[in-house]
């Protein structure tokens, strides 16, 4: 049975080609880029001159724009908006990936109109309100009402959808009148 030779610890050559091959494959927030760095070196080791500095590293790639977490905020709510979720979702997954309060709040603060079609596509998708094929005993309307705030929408939002009959969808507020 052959076992893999350990790696061998990382230098500054080698922890700079593992921060750029991971920013070349996936799009990153600095503090995801950080956690990724210091998680290598717990598991490779340090063999460098001088001690390891995975934040320094991360900043500089930073100042070059190979990470920028305001573009990553943007990219990130938009592709949770386009699967349906809600504000809440949106700027919790922001939270997470260490995004700053600033550029969280300038990628989450959706119009109206995004915000109904995010519930709009998160509605079909789920095949609730509107898109059921038929109308939901009181169980499943729970359910339905827990599977809206639980993607970030809001009671009122959800409680429209859901309240809409099977292929009728509910008009949006702004329109009213």
């Amino acid at each position: 049975m052959s076992r893999k030779a350990p790696r061998p610890p990382l230098n500054d050559e080698s922890l700079r080609e593992l921060a750029l091959h991971y920013v070349g494959r996936f799009a990153t927030s600095r503090a995801r880029l950080l956690a990724y760095l210091e998680r290598k070196l717990r598991e490779r080791g340090w063999s460098g001159e001088n001690p390891a500095a995975p934040d320094a590293l991360v900043e500089r790639l930073g100042e070059l724009r190979y990470v920028d977490d305001a573009a990553y905020a943007t990219m990130k709510s938009g592709a949770l908006a386009r699967r349906g979720f809600g504000p809440r979702r949106v700027e919790q997954a922001l939270r997470e990936a260490g995004i700053e309060a600033a550029d969280r709040v300038a990628a989450t603060t959706p119009d109206d109109a995004a915000a109904w079609e995010a519930a709009n596509r998160f509605a079909r998708r789920k095949r609730l309100g509107p898109y059921a094929t038929q109308t939901p005993d009181p169980a499943q309307h729970q359910k339905a009402i827990a599977a809206f705030l639980r993607a970030g929408h809001d009671f009122a939002t959800a409680r429209r959808w859901l309240d809409a009959p099977p292929g009728i969808p509910p008009e949006r507020p702004d329109n009213e009148g």
